[in-house]
């Protein structure tokens, strides 16, 4: 039924509450609701975080839910005196609040009325359940390395018998990087270290060491050695995670870790090829090796020259013996031999005088007839001879020249045995027994061949 007309001009509307009033009802509300002595425990996944003023500030989502633009969002603060400690015990432990990550708070619920909108005041971190979380992930990452087979891939690679040249993956001038280059120089062996920097400690740490290790693999570098100093399990984060597991998993030349912890292995470690708590031990390692290999090869050869020294002792025994033995043997050959040359002096000497004396008398028949003999071949051969040289006299060219002859040459020396040789303007040289005459041909007259020819 409609009101009646009259009445309405009668009833009072209430009065407007003012938004500080409201606040107050909310705040009561609130208040009544989550009494402040109550402490909640409220569990929600990072959406983002800061702590930039030395405060922290969160917003937390329901990590089970769809997002969407009425997602239910929890403003979280941590006030500077909270959050400080809070934050060393946190990263003391390797915990790193980053988006992404769920977490469990405990704290108060309040309304901010300046704001309008609810806080919730943090003051405390459930650990156990992040610390519970990392252990599973870590877990999965060795499980997947295993199934993938790079868990001991590292560990199959051999180690050089002497491995000087090392690939130091490290921060320079950091304690590590002193702990293990100390040691290194210390040792008065030939190492050879070649720096690769990387960042070991904090949120760019892991992409810091990757590069290096890619950088590493390019070199010849007989072994890599990661180090750093000692720190709590946050300073040392940086080699669980996992792009630094597949680097060094896929390394194609061994990898040590010297990563100073007392507590759990790192990822790193367990990948590696060896790992060593300390960088001082790692290097201390190294140099135990190279050390007894040089003490190996020292053993070895001093067994090769005993060995040699034997050796030459027992040839220099056989050599003397042997000496004797030819002494005598040459001795006795000699005294041998030289009773038979003596017979054999002997006999021919007598064999000797028994021909001369069978010969004597031919001989000298012999020699009477010969004398005649050889006188009659000498005089014949003499004879020979003359009629050589008048035969050659005959044909000597002074001989010639001296009876009128000429010769006429050319004026390098040759004969000139044709006047087709010559033409007008040729020079002559025309030689005589008492010397000889240069002269020019004005004209040349050939008589005619047989042929016709001129």
């Amino acid at each position: 039924m409609d009101p009646q007309p009259g009445r309405l001009a009668l009833e009072e509307e209430p009065e407007p509450l003012s938004i500080a009033a409201l606040y107050r009802q909310v705040q009561a509300a609130v208040a009544a609701a989550f009494p402040r002595g109550d402490v909640q425990w409220v569990r929600g996944e990072i959406q983002s975080i800061s702590d930039r003023t030395g405060h922290c500030y969160m917003d937390l989502v329901d990590p089970d839910t769809a997002r969407g633009r009425d997602t239910p969002v929890l403003k979280v603060n941590c006030w500077g005196r909270t959050w400080g400690p809070l934050k060393r015990s946190l990263e003391s432990q390797g915990i790193i609040l980053e988006p992404g990550v769920v977490v469990s708070l405990r704290g108060r619920v309040e309304f901010y009325a300046p704001k309008g909108q609810i806080n919730f005041n943090a003051s405390d971190v459930d650990v156990s359940a992040l610390l519970g979380r990392m252990a599973a992930r870590r877990a999965a990452l060795l499980q997947t390395l295993e199934r993938e087979g790079l868990l001991r891939r590292n560990q199959a690679l051999a180690m050089p018998a002497v491995p000087l040249r090392i690939a130091l993956v490290a921060s320079q001038g950091s304690e590590g990087y002193n702990d293990f280059v100390g040691q290194i120089h210390g040792s008065g062996l030939a190492f050879s270290v070649v720096l690769f920097r990387a960042n070991v400690q904090g949120p760019g740490a892991p992409a810091s060491v990757v590069r290096a290790l890619r950088a590493v693999s390019g070199s010849d570098c007989d072994v890599a050695v990661v180090v750093r100093g000692g720190g709590s399990r946050g300073d040392l984060a940086a080699f669980d995670a996992e792009p630094v597991a597949r680097a060094i998993a896929t390394l194609p030349i061994p990898l040590w870790s010297g990563i100073g912890h007392t507590g759990d292995q790192s990822v790193a470690d367990i990948v590696a090829n060896q790992a060593f708590v300390t960088p001082t031990a790692c290097a201390q390692e190294l140099v135990r090796r190279v050390v007894e290999w040089w003490a190996s090869v020292a053993r070895s050869a001093g067994r090769i020259g005993q060995c040699a020294v034997d050796v030459l002792e027992a040839a220099s025994v056989r050599d003397a013996t042997a000496r004797r033995r030819l002494g005598i043997a040459t001795r006795n050959q000699l005294s041998r031999h030289s009773e038979r040359l003596d017979r054999r002096v002997a006999q021919v000497a007598t064999s000797a005088r028994r021909q001369i004396d069978f010969a004597g008398g031919s001989v000298e028949r012999r020699a009477m007839r010969l004398g005649p003999r050889a006188l009659a071949v000498l005089d014949r051969h003499q004879d020979r001879a003359e009629t050589w040289r008048r035969l050659l006299a005959a044909y000597d060219i002074d001989r010639q020249l001296e009876r009128g002859y000429t010769i006429t040459l050319r004026p390098d020396g040759r004969v000139v045995r044709s006047a087709s040789e010559l033409g007008p303007g040729s020079t002559l040289i025309t030689r005589f027994s008492d010397g000889r005459a240069s002269s020019t041909v004005d004209e040349t007259e050939l008589r005619p061949t047989n042929k016709g020819q001129r």
